[in-house]
């Protein structure tokens, strides 16, 4: 059952037919994120403003890090299949949308160097296709890498090298009243940057309709409209700290707030996504809420800090450690825990196997708890890449399940890479004539090491595609369809 949204509203923009659409509602690879040799940005100060209200204040130059921001905020549009229905005037007047395909827009960050974007689940979910224009009006077909609709973030990549692309920075040093940066698409127009400071940390709207969501939003009184979700939440020196998703709003538009998803929790979805096609979501396995005057008084607590532990799942990683009923985690590691939704952000950068320290309250005790983090399945090792949990439209479309092959099957073919076809269906590749067993080593002559480099090199093709391979006995084979 959906919970209840209130006036909270994604900040997507969407248009069909015209009409406008809102709904209401470990370490990176060594080019993500950082600057690749380029210093850090040094942004100035004018001069104090001399009022008496002012007198010794300096406000921040937001100059040096919208030039560095707007190159990596790309605009997004999302293409879906025509609706069933059909138009009542076109036999008298014709369609002037007749053959165009409904769409939605929104904003996203490049966050490396080749082309990974970040951006929000619900500015692509359920698209047929997905376009991408960069700041210098280059565009692109996008491919959707994977999705997370617990976090309401999506991984895209496009085709391309040495663009500008967002550093990321951290989430946890942002303070309550810091100056912040909004830089997306709103309303279609491109490339815009508006100010305001950092209103709240930890704040959990209820958006997102998910068991195992994650919400723990920055709040922000810089404005942002439709069709900023999936853009750049940034500090002064130009740095990535979060990607705006919902606004707080009773008739769709700005009024005043805004909320991003803390961009720790970004980095390490887009890093999952990129490596396994789906998110390695470490989970301690406890029922929380926040601390309140009645938990306290009863629990003799001497603060309102801290995650207070209802239950616990059995057979979960809290069990095993020994938390209880009654519990208060106070700290992860050395992450001081003001409430549960600050909890599960931080529990939310972790992966399946981890180890972590909580600091757990227990009778006015406080004592450290080691809790092996454990997956939804309640394994403590990662799941491997799976073609079928992949949410690529274009693997649908080729009617197949795919494998990276084996030690056994290279020493066997002879071959350093490759992916293995271990199940067809009707689709385009049973079309074109392969086989099951067949051994699928480069797509349009580009080497593929996993199924998803194949799904992602058929769905950039603009017109045949040529797959190159070996048979189960070793022969060479070459097929090519549109």
């Amino acid at each position: 059952m959906k919970r209840a949204i209130g006036i909270f509203a994604l900040a997507f923009a969407g248009s069909a037919a015209g009409f406008g659409l809102m709904r209401y509602m470990e370490p990176a690879p060594a080019n993500w994120g950082t600057f690749q040799g380029q210093p850090a940005l040094q942004v100035g100060h004018p001069g104090p403003m001399h009022n008496s209200l002012t007198s010794g204040l300096e406000l921040p130059d937001f100059v040096a890090a919208s030039a560095h921001a707007t190159p990596a905020v790309a605009h997004i549009r999302a293409f879906y299949k025509p609706s069933s229905g059909t138009d009542p005037f076109h036999s008298l007047f014709g369609s002037p949308y007749q053959g165009a395909k409904p769409q939605s827009s929104g904003s996203g960050v490049v966050i490396s160097a080749d082309g990974y974007i970040a951006t929000n689940n619900h500015v692509v979910k359920g698209a047929e296709s997905v376009e991408v224009t960069l700041e210098d009006k280059r565009t692109f077909k996008a491919t959707v890498i994977g999705t997370d609709p617990n976090t309401d973030l999506a991984l895209l990549k496009i085709e391309s090298a040495d663009l500008s692309f967002m550093p990321f920075g951290n989430s946890a040093d942002v303070q309550v009243g810091q100056w912040v940066l909004a830089v997306g698409n709103p309303f279609n127009l491109t490339s815009t940057v508006t100010a305001g400071i950092v209103s709240a940390k930890g704040r959990s709207l209820n958006l997102l309709d998910e068991e195992f969501a994650i919400e723990s939003f920055i709040q922000t009184d810089a404005a942002v409209n439709p069709g900023n979700s999936g853009g750049a939440l940034i500090n002064t020196d130009g740095q990535l700290v979060g990607i705006n998703t919902a606004i707080a709003s009773e008739t769709g538009s700005y009024a005043g707030y805004s909320f991003a998803i803390p961009v720790n929790i970004v980095r390490k979805v887009m890093q999952d996504l990129r490596e396994y096609g789906e998110v390695q979501r470490g989970i301690i396995g406890v029922q929380i809420r926040n601390v309140n005057s009645d938990i306290a008084d009863k629990y003799k607590l001497d603060r309102l800090d801290g995650a207070f532990v209802t239950g616990t799942i059995a057979g979960g990683a809290a069990e095993a450690a020994g938390i209880k009923p009654g519990d208060v985690i106070t700290k992860v590691n050395a992450t001081s825990i003001k409430g549960s939704s600050e909890l599960q952000e931080e529990i939310g950068t972790y992966r399946p196997g981890d180890k972590v320290e909580l600091t757990v309250i227990r009778n006015g005790e406080t004592t450290l708890m080691d809790v092996i983090l454990r997956s939804r399945e309640g394994k403590t090792t990662l799941s491997e890449p799976t073609v079928a949990e992949g949410k690529d439209v274009a693997l649908d479309k080729l009617g197949a399940s795919l494998e990276t092959i084996s030690d056994a099957d290279r020493a066997h073919l002879g071959l350093a890479q490759g992916v293995k076809v271990t199940k067809l269906i009707e689709g385009r590749l049973q079309a074109a004539g392969l086989e099951e067993g067949f051994v699928i080593t480069s797509v349009n002559k580009t080497e593929v090491l996993a199924p998803k480099d194949v799904v992602r090199l058929v769905e950039q093709s603009e017109g045949g595609i040529l797959i190159e391979g070996v048979t189960e006995t070793g022969k060479r084979k070459f097929f090519a369809f549109e």
